[in-house]
């Protein structure tokens, strides 16, 4: 359930409010469809250092620098959490245009290094989100 709730309060977190609208009515409607190839890739995790400190900000600083270099990554931002209804102290959020763009980054060599040599020794946990606006 940790997990369920995760992903809801990290959504609302980032103030990602998805809506569909009726053509040129500006009316909310039930029935909608996927619109749009945009993805947003969210990931939520922690890190064993204390907040604040060098380790955590620097891990944060590289992975900023590094996966902004990757060209298809658009609207890259990172969150410190703030509730506490959740176990996850930070978040990389980022907007892929397409789900090629989306691949492409995941295969990217620079983003498949990050992984390896920080993600994997760094983060002690974390859940990854990625959705597509309605």
């Amino acid at each position: 359930m940790k997990h369920f709730n995760s992903l809801f309060l990290f959504v609302g977190v980032l103030g990602i409010m998805a809506a569909c609208t009726g053509p040129g009515s500006g009316e909310t409607t039930k029935n909608c469809e996927l619109t749009g190839p945009e993805i947003q890739h969210m990931v939520i995790f922690n890190l064993p250092y204390p907040e604040g400190s060098w380790e955590a900000r620097q891990f944060l600083e590289d992975g900023t620098r590094i996966l902004t270099a990757i060209p298809v990554v658009q609207h890259f931002q990172v969150f410190r959490q703030v509730s506490g209804k959740n176990d996850y102290q930070y978040g990389f959020s980022m907007v892929f245009a397409s789900q090629d763009d989306y691949d492409t980054y995941n295969n990217h060599p620079d983003h498949l290094a990050f992984v390896q040599e920080r993600w994997t020794k760094e983060v002690t946990g974390f859940l990854e989100i990625d959705l597509k606006k309605y």
